[in-house]
């Protein structure tokens, strides 16, 4: 998740809606459940591509991928899965590589997790590995900073008194 993304989502929290321009700020669950059936869509190429770029690379072509689209869970919640499966996986009987957009009845706003993510392996032994690992540290401590704000609120950004973000930031994380 980019600082841009992480501001966007702070903010949310501090507003109390989802989705920052004008025309597209939520503030009630309807509203909310449409911005999250128009990102299902918009995600749905990328999630393919991280997927296939791992079968690609990792598994030999041999996965397959699925995906389910917005689908209802639950009485309010919505749910979207892309999934890469392979043989091997299979065979040993474990769950898929997952990728899991949601917009759980009770949350704020959605979220996107894997099938186990919660931790990361640290195989690093040469610089050029450590170097390497700069992405995932990254993510890291986004997530971690993500849920420090779930820990309190979003006060502890001091980004967010500064005012909403706005699409500078965006911009920013082009250069």
């Amino acid at each position: 998740m980019s600082v841009a993304a992480l501001l966007r989502h702070f903010a949310d929290l501090r507003d109390g809606t989802h989705g920052h321009a004008p025309a597209a700020a939520a503030r009630d669950r309807p509203g909310k459940d449409v911005l999250f059936l128009r990102a299902v869509p918009l995600l749905d190429p990328f999630a393919r591509q991280a997927l296939e770029e791992l079968n690609g690379s990792l598994l030999a072509d041999t996965g397959e991928i699925a995906a389910s689209g917005a689908r209802r869970t639950g009485e309010r919640g919505w749910e979207a899965l892309w999934e890469l499966s392979w043989p091997e996986q299979r065979a040993a009987r474990i769950g898929a590589i997952r990728l899991h957009a949601f917009y759980g009845a009770g949350f704020h706003h959605p979220h996107l997790q894997g099938g186990t993510v919660g931790q990361w392996p640290l195989n690093v032994f040469t610089p050029e590995q450590a170097a390497a690992e700069l992405p995932t540290l990254r993510a890291i401590a986004a997530a971690d900073l993500h849920n420090l704000v779930a820990q309190r609120d979003h006060h502890i950004i001091p980004a967010l008194k500064r005012g909403t973000p706005s699409q500078e930031g965006d911009e920013h994380e082009k250069h």
